[in-house]
């Protein structure tokens, strides 16, 4: 397993070995103890698997607060994403900051997004999968979300000039100035 950090550090993609011959492959793609010692300590607990019918779907930007805030570990089982992470830690050095990683099923490459980081996926082709682990369960009294094209952040989402599909809640999401509630930075490489 290869571990990288990204633009955001404490943002990491993750590359699982995939071992194939003629009947197919196998992969670990998750292992607490291999986890851990790349220094994810999380206790995942729920499992979720979502399906977009056509390219152009838009997920987020999702998070949830204390005591409900969720670690994610987020791969792609069929089609392709733009994944993203926004660091929504009030008084971090990258505060308001984002980066991406496009996850695809072929790469097999995932996306590990600590507590106090906003997320949001792009789907860049039709009939995409995505399951990610979360280390607490959907609250919806604690969820939040931040309107994906907010210009503080100015997310560059490869949209080739195509329209987003939003659900309702995040069409009309709020900027982020206009949270009520976010993160306080603990410090370099802590969690909130």
């Amino acid at each position: 397993m290869q571990v990288t950090p990204q633009e955001l550090p404490e943002v990491l993609e993750i590359a699982p070995r995939k071992f194939g011959d003629a009947r197919g492959f196998f992969s670990e793609t998750y292992n607490a103890m291999k986890f851990a010692d790349a220094g994810i300590l999380s206790v995942f607990v729920q499992d979720n698997h979502s399906f977009s019918a056509t390219r152009g779907v838009l997920r987020g930007l999702h998070y949830q607060l204390p005591p409900f805030a969720q670690d994610k570990l987020v791969r792609v089982t069929k089609g392709a994403i733009f994944d993203v992470a926004v660091d929504i830690r009030q008084g971090s050095p990258t505060f308001a900051k984002w980066c991406a990683r496009i996850i695809t099923s072929q790469a097999w490459n995932q996306l590990f997004i600590p507590k106090g980081f906003a997320h949001g996926f792009l789907t860049l082709e039709p009939d995409t999968e995505v399951i990610y682990k979360v280390s607490n369960i959907y609250a919806p009294e604690y969820e939040c979300s931040i309107h994906y094209s907010d210009p503080e952040l100015a997310i560059d989402w490869p949209l080739d000039q195509i329209e987003p599909l939003l659900s309702a809640k995040d069409s009309v999401a709020p900027l982020l100035k206009d949270q009520p509630d976010l993160f306080l930075y603990a410090g370099k490489g802590t969690n909130p």
